[in-house]
């Protein structure tokens, strides 16, 4: 990946995924995103319908993802840039801060994630999202870390 990085996109699409990690909201996260951005996840265990968002509901979606985890790391597989576009290979992980329906706080979730991401004026003007996450299920008394999940809650 470390040849990839020298593309300016690349640079920009990690430092994005680094500041979702530390829960970047705001002005700080707005930052990556063209005025005009929209988000798209595909269908997927949380949002079996999808979702897109405009950037004012990503913000407010990163907002309430900082709410819901203690934590949060995403690990660059692969990237590969072709002029104003990006494809990552992610994986995602997130301890909950709080229950979650049957899911209890200090449980690990993670998602395996394809990310499509298209530049206009070196911000991200469009990203969409192949999530997969792995299977939600309820902690076994005294188990944390049995639950996987992913990045609806940390927003992207």
């Amino acid at each position: 990946m470390s040849e990839l990085n020298e593309h300016p996109n690349v640079r920009t699409a990690v430092r994005y995924h680094q500041a979702v990690s530390c829960f970047a909201v705001g002005e700080e996260l707005a930052a990556f995103f063209h005025p005009d951005a929209v988000h798209t996840q595909l269908p997927n265990a949380l949002f079996p319908d999808g979702i897109v968002r405009p950037l004012p509901d990503l913000i407010a979606a990163a907002r309430q993802g900082r709410q819901l985890l203690a934590d949060q790391h995403f690990e660059m597989i692969n990237t590969v840039a072709s002029g104003s576009q990006v494809a990552l290979e992610v994986t995602w992980t997130g301890t909950l801060a709080v229950s979650l329906g049957d899911l209890s706080a200090g449980q690990v979730l993670r998602a395996h994630i394809a990310a499509f991401l298209e530049f206009r004026d070196g911000k991200i003007i469009a990203q969409r999202n192949y999530d997969c996450y792995e299977r939600l299920r309820p902690a076994a008394p005294g188990e944390h870390g049995g639950a996987r999940n992913a990045t609806a809650l940390e927003m992207s």
